[in-house]
C-alpha cells in the first residue's frame, strides 16, 4: 500500500500540473466560443422581427450623446500633448511646420479610432456588462425568456448595433477635437504659422487616412460591445461575479481592441 500511495504522488502532480498548463489556454477557448455564439445570435436576431426601436434609441442616446463630451474632452487633450512632443522633436531638425500633418495623420490612422474605443469601453462598455450582470443574477434575463421575448434580441443587440454605428462617429469627433487642440498649441503657444499648418495637413491626409479611422473605429465598436455584452450575459455568483465580469469586460476589451489595431492595420496598409 505504501509503495502504491508513493508511485500515486507523481502522477497526481503531473495531472495537477498538466491541468494547470491547460487551464489557461481552455478557458480562454471556452471565452471565445461563447463569445463568438452570442456574436452569431445576434447578427441572426438583428433580422428577425419583431422589431422593437425604443431599445435602440435609448442605446445610440445612452452611448453616442453620453460618450460625446468625454471623447471630446480626450481628444482635445491627446492633440495638445501629442503637438507638444512632436513639436519639440521636429525642432531639432528646424521641421516643426509640418506639425500640423504629423498630428493629422496620426490621428486619423491611430489615435482617433484606438483611444476613442478606449474611451467607450471605460464609459460605456463597463455599464453595458454591469447591467447585464445585475439583470442576470437577479433572473431578469429569465424573466424576459419567460415572457417568450429573445434577451438577445431585446439586449444585446441594441447595445452592439449602437456602439458598432456610433463609434466610427465618436472617433471622428475625437480627431476633430485633437485638431482642434493641435491648432490651438501649434499656432497659439509656438507660433507656427496658420497657413502652413492646414497646408502641411492638406498635404499628408488622404482620404484613405479618414476611411481608416471610420473602418477601424467600426470593427472595435463590434468588438468591444460583443465582449462585453458577453461578459455580463453570462455573469454569475451575485454583486461580486458582476464586479468581476465588469472588469473583464473592461481588460478584454481594451487588448482584443489593440490586438485588432495592429491587425486591421496590417490589412489596410501597402508596405
Amino acid at each position: 500500500m505504501s509503495e502504491a500511495a508513493a508511485d500515486s504522488k507523481p502522477a497526481a502532480g503531473f495531472a495537477a500540473l498538466g491541468e494547470w498548463l491547460l487551464d489557461a489556454p481552455l478557458s480562454f477557448l471556452d471565452d471565445l466560443g461563447g463569445t463568438v455564439t452570442l456574436a452569431w445570435q445576434a447578427i441572426t436576431w438583428l433580422v428577425r422581427p419583431p422589431f422593437r426601436f425604443a431599445p435602440f434609441l435609448q442605446a445610440f442616446d445612452f452611448i453616442g450623446a453620453g460618450s460625446s463630451f468625454i471623447v471630446a474632452l480626450v481628444g482635445l487633450f491627446t492633440g495638445m500633448a501629442f503637438t507638444v512632443s512632436v513639436i519639440v522633436g521636429f525642432r531639432q531638425f528646424s521641421a516643426e511646420g509640418m506639425v500640423g500633418g504629423v498630428v493629422a495623420l496620426a490621428l486619423c490612422r491611430e489615435l482617433a479610432p484606438v483611444l476613442a474605443a478606449v474611451v467607450v469601453t471605460a464609459r460605456a462598455g463597463s455599464t453595458m456588462a454591469s447591467e447585464l450582470g445585475n439583470m442576470r443574477v437577479t433572473e431578469q434575463i429569465d424573466a424576459i425568456t419567460t415572457m417568450g421575448m429573445s434577451p438577445v434580441q431585446y439586449l444585446v443587440v441594441p447595445r452592439i448595433v449602437a456602439t458598432t454605428v456610433m463609434l466610427p462617429l465618436l472617433a471622428f469627433f475625437f480627431g476633430l477635437a485633437g485638431m482642434g487642440g493641435a491648432y490651438a498649441v501649434a499656432v497659439g503657444t509656438q507660433n507656427i504659422d496658420p497657413g502652413l499648418f492646414w497646408d502641411k495637413v492638406g498635404a499628408f491626409v488622404r482620404f484613405a487616412d479618414v476611411a481608416m479611422t471610420l473602418e477601424k473605429a467600426t470593427v472595435f465598436g463590434f468588438i468591444v460591445s460583443i465582449i462585453c455584452c458577453k461578459k455580463g450575459f453570462h455573469a454569475s455568483g451575485g454583486a461580486r461575479g458582476v464586479g468581476e465580469a465588469t472588469a473583464q469586460a473592461v481588460v478584454a476589451s481594451i487588448v482584443a481592441i489593440f490586438a485588432a489595431d495592429y491587425i486591421v492595420t496590417l490589412l489596410l496598409t501597402d508596405l
